[in-house]
């Protein structure tokens, strides 16, 4: 399965900007609906497209693998 370590990049920018980060902020930013935000951080095994993991990517500066881990089921 692929896990999402969304969590862990909000925790990262955070602290980087010594500032709270909303799901609806990194929506705003990213043209990403919150929802689907809120299922990426909330829902085990969601699945979603390369147009949004790029988007992530792009607005936490990571990369790919920063982003997604492979965990064996």
């Amino acid at each position: 399965m692929i896990r999402f370590k969304l969590g862990e990049q909000l925790e990262k920018k955070q602290f980087r900007d010594s500032r709270r980060i909303t799901l609806q902020e990194v929506s705003d930013a990213t043209a990403i609906n919150r929802s689907t935000l809120s299922k990426i951080l909330n829902q085990r095994g969601y699945s979603t497209g390369t147009d949004i993991v790029d988007k992530l990517c792009t607005y936490f500066g990571c990369t790919v693998s920063d982003l997604l881990e492979y965990v064996p089921d």
